[in-house]
């Protein structure tokens, strides 16, 4: 399905300081010719949770249209992601066509409240939309079509399009945006762990686990939460709540718990702490559910 490309060409740029920085490779395109207005396309497509075979029919489709891929890496412990958007080009994608690999402007990872949370985002999402900019202006010729490989869903918890909509506010490029929608980290949860996300009649609240506090415990619905880096789940009151928890969803290293939040969760703290260890970085997802409606009995525990 698709041609292994074996004639790919590599341009690598570095973050420097904290800023954007001009792509430096002698695979770059030629200075832009200022006089060609041809619009350019920009596809945003989901790629799911980590498995290769998240990528949907509509996916390949897109990734076989695209001149420029441009990748976002996220450092030297998360290089395997790196490889894995790289093992579906290799393929999906149609020769020829470029790789454009940059390495994602750094931020403030540490606790902070809200007012400066929201500035230190803001701040990163300047930077990236200059990073962003600066690749479809120098790495696009007007007219190509250049993509994103984004995981899970890009309208869940990615700041792509947003930033995409940003630098279209400023006008120094013309480009029609396609988004292509993935599985989600979510649904992957759900589906490993053999449960559907909601109880019959019920909500579901899905929140960053920073914002988890706000969410009251005896609200008449689940909580799915996500993006928790301090175990935020230990902090919450048991009574009752179960909690279906996963990482590394959707690729061989995947690691699912579930069972009641009292009993378990300082087995998924272990766990979850060996596995960052193990890896340098992990990414979880979980759900906490009130399985007290009518006729809700929790799916068996899984370790």
């Amino acid at each position: 399905m698709g041609t292994q490309n074996t004639g790919t060409q590599h341009a690598h740029t570095q973050d420097d300081a904290h800023t954007a920085d001009t792509p430096h490779t002698s695979d770059t395109l030629e200075t832009p010719d200022a006089s060609d207005t041809r619009q350019r396309t920009i596809l945003v497509i989901g790629i799911g949770a980590g498995d290769p075979d998240h990528l949907t029919l509509q996916a390949v489709k897109a990734i076989r249209r695209a001149d420029v891929f441009f990748v976002v890496g996220k450092g030297a412990d998360k290089s395997a992601l790196t490889d894995l958007r790289h093992q579906m080009l290799e393929e999906h994608a149609e020769a020829p066509y470029r790789v454009v690999e940059v390495e994602d402007p750094s931020r403030n990872r540490r606790p902070m409240d809200r007012s400066a949370y929201t500035s230190t985002i803001e701040d990163w999402r300047a930077r990236r939309g200059d990073l962003f900019e600066r690749l479809m202006l120098d790495e696009l010729e007007p007219g190509g079509t250049g993509a994103f490989l984004v995981w899970g869903d890009p309208s869940l918890y990615d700041s792509t399009l947003g930033i995409l909509a940003d630098i279209g506010t400023r006008g120094r490029v013309d480009a029609a945006v396609e988004v292509i929608p993935g599985i989600t980290s979510v649904s992957t949860l759900a589906a490993r762990h053999r449960i559907p996300l909601n109880q019959v009649g019920r909500p579901v609240h899905i929140t960053p686990a920073r914002r988890l506090p706000e969410v009251d415990r005896h609200d008449d619905g689940d909580v799915v939460v996500m993006l928790d880096g301090g175990e935020s789940f230990t902090r919450v009151e048991g009574a009752g709540r179960w909690i279906y928890w996963g990482a590394y969803l959707g690729t061989p290293d995947e690691l699912l718990i579930a069972g009641p939040l009292d009993e378990v969760r300082d087995r998924i703290r272990q766990v979850r702490s060996e596995a960052r260890a193990r890896h340098g970085w992990i990414m979880d997802t979980y759900l906490l559910r009130n399985p007290d409606g009518p006729g809700e009995r929790p799916a068996p525990a899984t370790d």
